[in-house]
């Protein structure tokens, strides 16, 4: 079907408006006007579209807080509706005024013209598990923020805890338990605080539970044990991955899922100069971390811990071969690098950058067809 047969919708979107832009077939700007945010309203804009419109119908909006409901009633009443990148969306140099019905009358344009970048959207379940795994981050941030408020009460009183070398272990919690405080306002300070650390590890245990019976369940299971058979990944790591990138299949390439997680270094070059610098950080920043957090396990020789054995017990002998094969390969890198006198994050980078390729192996045989993402 070719443009001219088609309406373009371009929707800016808002807890409680959204700013319509749309534009009738062959023709320019035809409508303008806002919409309440509400799922009444959605349904009358819906019906107002279908019998104003002419030949299909097509909307679009950018992704942001919130999320993908509109998308979802969009297409439960046969609206075709598609949610964008923000940071693919062109911008015109020396554009200085930015305002609800530019924003929508900008994505109609761009809708029509097919500059926009659609962003793959999960399915409920999909988002549901992804915000557990994004809840249980949380909670980690939140009881890091935690001890470092309690670590801190006990330094202004130099109070230290000397009986290991490992602070937030069980000795160290046994002692923090133990300890007590002369005067009544330092005392109830201190309670205050060691209540909310207890409090944040077993919430954090309820949710890393959770996380571990839904990886156990269909249609995680498989690729979430595939994934544990890797070393520096167990089930919190694995059921993450999966959460966040949804299906490994919609990206063409091992090198494209390295591009979409900002992996790869950036570049500026012009002419004869060939710049590069370093890498985009652009896409998911949650899988970012987890991989690199992984990476560092590879600093060391390759090795079958018992843990990894168990975790290793039953899986396809494919997936371990290309498990063995990122150990060797990540090991030897940070060998090589660090003999370079590369500094060390760097090196864990490169090395992360690297394992995306055995997970991506892992996950996609070259059996299985894959899709443009």
């Amino acid at each position: 079907m070719t443009t001219n047969a088609i309406t373009f919708v371009g929707l800016d979107v808002h807890k409680n408006s959204i700013q319509v832009a749309l534009m009738a077939p062959g023709g320019g700007l035809a409508l303008e006007w806002e919409e309440a945010n509400t799922k009444e309203s959605v349904r009358r804009f819906v019906r107002r579209l279908q019998r104003e419109s002419v030949g299909e119908i097509r909307c679009c909006y950018e992704a942001g807080p919130t999320g993908y409901a509109l998308q979802r009633q969009f297409r439960a009443q046969g609206i075709s509706c598609m949610v964008v990148a923000p940071s693919l969306i062109p911008v015109r140099p020396g554009s200085r005024i930015k305002t609800d019905r530019r924003d929508a009358r900008k994505l109609a344009e761009l809708f029509r013209a097919g500059l926009l970048s659609e962003v793959h959207p999960p399915s409920e379940a999909e988002e549901a598990l992804r915000d557990l795994c994004r809840c249980r981050e949380d909670a980690m941030q939140d009881l890091m923020r935690a001890r470092h408020r309690l670590s801190k009460f006990l330094m202004r009183r130099h109070c230290y805890f000397t009986l290991s070398k490992r602070s937030w272990g069980t000795r160290h919690l046994v002692w923090l338990h133990q300890l007590r405080f002369d005067d009544p306002a330092s005392q109830a300070t201190f309670d205050s605080y060691l209540l909310s650390i207890d409090q944040l590890q077993e919430r954090l245990r309820s949710l890393e539970e959770k996380l571990g019976e839904l990886g156990s369940q269909e249609p995680y299971r498989e690729p979430v044990g595939w994934l544990r058979c890797f070393r520096g990944i167990d089930t919190v790591t694995a059921v993450s991955l999966v959460a966040e990138l949804h299906d490994f299949r919609r990206f063409a390439s091992a090198r494209s899922l390295m591009a979409y997680l900002g992996l790869v270094p950036s570049e500026s070059s012009s002419g004869e100069k060939e710049r590069r610098g370093p890498i985009t950080k652009a896409g998911n920043r949650h899988v970012r971390r987890l991989l690199v957090e992984a990476a560092w396990h590879h600093r060391h020789r390759p090795a079958l811990s018992a843990p990894l054995q168990r975790r290793r017990a039953g899986q396809p002998a494919r997936v371990l071969a290309i498990a063995d094969r990122a150990q060797e390969r990540l090991h030897q890198r940070y060998l090589r690098m660090s003999a370079r006198g590369k500094p060390l994050p760097k090196t864990v980078v490169a090395m992360a950058r690297e394992l995306v390729g055995y997970l991506f192996a892992t996950l996609c045989p070259p059996t299985i067809e894959t899709t443009h993402a």
